[in-house]
């Protein structure tokens, strides 16, 4: 806004200038015409100019006109006969043409009686012409003419530029004569003028060299120049904007310290606020995401205003009362849950005792024969296997996010361990088993938990392949793809009932099976999840359900070379630290 009003209040102070300068050449010209005449007045009334012009001898005047002219110091100095002609005329600098100069006598003659001004030779000359009479003027006889002037020049442009305090241009038929511009700018005025140089113009702008230039242009009047509009004397002046935008880049100057002293007070209030205000808000937004994590132990700071203090209380009491019943949550889910276990592992004992405790009275008694006693003894050893399956879950459960130890391993024979393993427990009995895609592949596995979840897939496979309408059967394939190793366990079971896809993998979820306690896809999960890899429910239908492995092989060779660095000897080791 400031720097706006100030470039309108400068446009408008150079407008007034530049009036005030075609003012002021005015107020010049018009001294100048009154010294004028009453210049040529006095030398009108010289007796020895009137003797002269009483001997009508061309020659005789011409000789003797010189010593009037340098007598007057005008600038151009004329005599004419008593009908206007001219006889002699005498100019400072080139001479004048004199056929252009009795034309430009003989129009301004008309206008005898006050100062004029005249084009010759495009020079601009302010004239006035006064009668020669032989006696009284009003009863004398006419003797002739006699003209005086003074050139408008460079000298005359240079006065009124210091008057006005602006540049001053004379121009003709859009042709500059005479102007206090450098010759430089003078001919950029010339090519860019066009109507300033001819017409009257108000507040033109115009750019000479690197200076914006506010433009006024007036014909010069009283003029006895041809009747031509061209041939009209014009004043030109311009006032630079060179003044006004130093004001302007000043204004600038201060605007932009300004600006910047309000911004440091600015940042200096900011950071007085964020200090009362803003802190004690990221500090309760920390307690809250310190919360969201499940960090009930975050402190919250009370300071900053009142309100600020209050929520900070009021967030404190809440986190208080959360922890507290966090607490007592994870209290109630650890007896749930240590419940559930309890419940389904002694459920699944007793069942495996009971057996064992039938089946050997049934082989105390003396009277059975020895085929009765083979088959009671292999119902015990199958109860003692459940019994085996089912410690060995419940312990490795237990160590599930240990270490592992992974080893250089055949996936096939570790696959091949798993699947002789399931074909000696109760559940694999009358299950095909059929493999595909087993080869000589190699990788970096612990092949104890490996293989046990592939026991375990193996297993639930075929307790479901067994509540199918056909043919249990059980399909087992390695795919070695460019990124990762698969493992697809596929089974003609009835399917994972729809309320138990969601939470399959987690612990204590058997829904659809005789027996077990629901950690067997939990620990497979937790086995994948150790290598890096994931197990996923791929597909499941009527006929068809498949599990599938996936093991990335970046996360092997990466187990790999976590080995491979353990087993360097010391001092090497020592020395790669060293190096590093």
């Amino acid at each position: 806004m400031i720097r706006t009003i100030v470039q309108q209040q400068t446009q408008a102070n150079l407008a007034s200038d530049l009036q005030h300068s075609v003012k002021t050449y005015q107020n010049f010209q018009h001294q100048q015409r009154e010294l004028l005449s009453r210049e040529s007045a006095l030398l009108a009334d010289l007796p020895s100019l009137k003797s002269l012009m009483t001997t009508y001898d061309q020659r005789t005047i011409e000789d003797g006109g010189v010593e009037f002219w340098q007598v007057s110091g005008c600038d151009f100095f004329a005599l004419l006969d008593l009908n206007g002609k001219l006889i002699a005329s005498y100019n400072r600098g080139p001479a004048l043409d004199q056929s252009g100069v009795a034309r430009g006598l003989e129009i301004g003659q008309r206008r005898s009686e006050e100062p004029t001004l005249l084009v010759l030779d495009n020079r601009i000359y302010g004239v006035s012409t006064q009668p020669l009479y032989f006696g009284p003027k009003e009863r004398g006889t006419l003797l002739g003419f006699v003209t005086v002037g003074y050139a408008i020049d460079e000298h005359v442009a240079q006065a009124v530029s210091e008057a006005a305090a602006a540049e001053v241009g004379f121009a003709v038929d859009g042709k500059v004569v005479a102007s206090t511009l450098t010759p430089m700018l003078q001919q950029q005025l010339i090519e860019r003028g066009g109507e300033l140089l001819q017409l009257p113009t108000q507040n033109r702008m115009i750019r000479l060299g690197k200076v914006d230039y506010l433009a006024a242009s007036e014909h010069l009047t009283n003029s006895g120049a041809s009747e031509s509009p061209g041939q009209v004397p014009q004043l030109v002046v311009l006032k630079s904007f060179e003044q006004a935008t130093q004001l302007v880049d000043r204004v600038n100057r201060w605007v932009l310290a300004l600006a910047l002293l309000a911004l440091v007070v600015g940042s200096g209030m900011l950071v007085s606020i964020s200090r009362t205000l803003t802190r004690p808000i990221e500090t309760l937004v920390g307690g809250t995401r310190a919360l969201a994590q499940g960090n009930f132990d975050y402190q919250l700071s009370e300071d900053g205003a009142e309100e600020i203090r209050e929520l900070s209380r009021a967030f404190e009491r809440m986190r208080v009362q959360l922890r507290r019943s966090q607490k007592e949550l994870l209290d109630s889910e650890r007896l749930a849950t240590i419940g559930r276990m309890a419940s389904s592992i002694s459920h699944d004992l007793r069942h495996y005792l009971s057996a064992m405790y039938a089946n050997a009275e049934f082989m105390s008694d003396g009277n059975i024969s020895q085929f009765e006693r083979e088959e009671l003894m292999l119902e015990v050893k199958s109860a003692v296997q459940g019994m085996t399956d089912l410690l060995d879950s419940l312990l490795l459960f237990t160590q599930t996010g240990r270490a592992l130890h992974p080893e250089y391993e055949s996936i096939a024979l570790m696959i091949q361990r798993a699947v002789s393993m399931v074909r000696s427990h109760p559940a694999g009995r009358d299950v095909k088993i059929n493999l595909s895609g087993l080869s000589s592949l190699q990788a970096w596995v612990d092949a104890k938990k490996l293989g046990r979840a592939v026991y375990n897939l193996l297993l639930n496979a075929c307790q479901a392949a067994k509540r199918g309408n056909g043919s249990p059967t059980v399909t087992l394939s390695l795919i070695e793809g460019e990124r990762a190793i698969e493992i697809r366990i596929a089974d003609n079971g009835p399917g994972v009932p729809t309320p138990v896809r969601q939470k399959i993998f987690l612990p204590f979820v058997s829904e659809g099976r005789e027996s077990g306690i629901g950690l067997g896809l939990t620990l497979a999960q937790q086995i994948a999840q150790e290598h890096g890899g994931g197990i996923e429910l791929e597909e499941t239908a009527e006929s068809e359900t498949v599990f599938t492995i996936h093991l990335p092989k970046a996360s092997l060779q990466a187990l790999g070379a976590v080995v491979e660095k353990r087993s360097r000897p010391l001092a090497l080791r020592q020395t790669e630290k060293v190096e590093e």
